[in-house]
């Protein structure tokens, strides 16, 4: 990288003892998604500058977890005001990074400012047991504790929503944090951190350093590191779970995803349509609930294929910042890549191709776009059908009945989200409790739950015991002490 180009580039520092640190690492070069452009330079932290976030995060715990809980929700009350005073700018960056939609981007902010609120209760949602007399002039009681230093390993995705699953609810509970986001997606998670600073929050308390997979393994093998969370692919998932329970810590990995929406022939086709196109090319499919799988049911598939299809031609495809924009790029050139060569193996396995997003003009621009785009006739056990793909491609598979459709769910080796489009009760409820899925639409796109609820995926998609979100992220973030208590007469 030339001294000139290196100028041009917007910087992305570290933060570490709440202060902002330039650091002495390698260099890479972050694009913006729309155009192709160069925008940031992304920094690979030293082994010694993961060190030191540590080694602040250590140092910092333990006057952090005495700090008495709703002195440590203000700060959280406040740093929600702050986010939300500067939604606009954060909305852009997410938008500029990401490649998503201004909608989209809204719509990140708010789930992840929901999670802020969430914590905000950690005053009741910490609260302890109390039995009097378990034994004669004998009571018992527990609390809940902060464990010490967490990491939170993050995906591009979502670059301020899914750090806002794990930080805000782990320093509420008392602990303190190391957060290491996607390379791809960096400077968000900077304004967050700088953010958390101006509400308030100690020194320490929440450090940020970037990297890959080098970065990674510092975090997963320190001693003082108590406990890790991580959103991304299965593969990774496993790896992350396995090296840090090898290393004595509690983990929630979250993994890859292979989602599946049952049409009904009673579906309403509208509601179906739109649900449909909003869960398979919002975000341009890079999201880990996004309907990648359509299972036809009997006679509908003739009349969905045909609507999915006039709904995808009718589909805005540009850049995020542009209001009339309804789908971004995705996330690299590489990415782009691999979802061609997906659709180009789904024709060589059978598959018919009802719509072709390599024609449309904007899959020909300097960005990463691919149209939105649709194979039909599906063959259930082919890799299009069974391989996570995460990009604009839709799936169709074709069925004769419910039984059948569940068989199709059933065989995948993940088990994030499905959904069942229906005006059947009866229907709905064979659906929900027989498929094999963690979290469950009906005549629902995207079955995302509230941040009270816990982010339940199953199979290959979760490594771990407690998920991320709602009362499994306040039991993840701390440990019971139980205390047997007898006063002499």
């Amino acid at each position: 990288m030339s001294a000139t180009t290196s100028v041009a580039l917007k910087s992305c520092p570290l933060y570490i003892d709440g202060k902002p640190v330039i650091s002495a690492g390698p260099k890479d070069v972050q694009y913006n998604p729309a155009t192709g452009e160069a925008v940031a330079e992304v920094p690979q932290s030293t082994p010694e500058e993961v060190a030191a976030a540590v080694a602040s995060a250590h140092k910092a715990f333990p006057a952090w977890s005495k700090t008495p809980v709703i002195q440590r929700c203000k700060v959280l009350f406040k740093y929600r005001e702050l986010l939300e005073a500067h939604v606009d700018e954060l909305v852009a960056l997410i938008t500029e990074e990401n490649g998503k939609t201004i909608d989209e981007a809204r719509g990140s902010f708010d789930r992840g400012l929901e999670c802020v609120e969430f914590a905000c209760g950690a005053p009741t949602l910490m609260m302890g047991e109390t039995v009097d007399r378990v034994g004669t002039s004998v009571d018992g009681w527990s609390t809940r504790n902060g464990l010490g230093v967490c990491v939170g390993i993050t995906p591009f995705n979502f670059p301020f929503m899914v750090p806002m699953w794990m930080f805000p609810m782990a320093i509420a509970c008392g602990n303190t944090f190391v957060l290491k986001p996607s390379d791809k997606v960096p400077r968000t998670a900077v304004r967050m951190v700088e953010l958390a600073y101006q509400a308030g929050l100690p020194a320490g308390v929440l450090n940020l350093v970037h990297g890959a997979k080098s970065t990674v393994d510092l975090l997963l093998t320190d001693p003082r590191v108590k406990a890790v969370s991580f959103v991304g692919s299965s593969s990774i998932a496993k790896y992350i779970y396995q090296t840090s329970a090898n290393n004595g810590k509690r983990v929630q990995a979250l993994g890859g995803a292979k989602n599946h929406s049952v049409v009904m022939p009673d579906a309403d086709m509208k509601l179906t349509v739109a649900a449909i196109m909003g869960s398979g090319f919002g975000c341009a499919g890079e999201r880990c609930l996004a309907t990648s799988v359509v299972v036809a049911v009997g006679e509908v598939a003739d009349p969905l294929v045909k609507e999915l299809v006039r709904a995808a031609d009718n589909l805005t495809v540009g850049a995020g910042c542009e209001l009339k924009t309804q789908m971004g790029p995705v996330i690299t050139h590489e990415a782009k890549k691999r979802v061609l060569s997906y659709i180009e193996l789904g024709e060589k396995e059978g598959a018919v191709l009802a719509r072709d997003g390599r024609k449309d003009a904007v899959s020909k621009s300097a960005g990463y776009f691919i149209g939105p785009t649709i194979l039909d006739k599906v063959n259930p056990a082919s890799r299009v059908a069974t391989e996570e793909i995460f990009g604009p491609l839709l799936s169709v598979v074709r069925v004769k009945d419910m039984k059948e459709a569940l068989a199709v769910i059933d065989r995948s080796e993940y088990g994030n989200a499905a959904s069942v489009f229906t005006r059947s009760g009866g229907a709905a409820r064979e659906f929900t409790q027989n498929v094999g899925a963690g979290m469950v639409g009906i005549n629902v796109g995207v079955p995302a739950p509230v941040a009270f609820f816990s982010f339940s995926g199953w199979k290959n998609s979760f490594f771990g015991d407690l998920h991320a979100l709602g009362k499994d992220a306040v039991h993840f973030y701390t440990e019971q002490r139980v205390v047997t208590c007898r006063w002499p007469e």
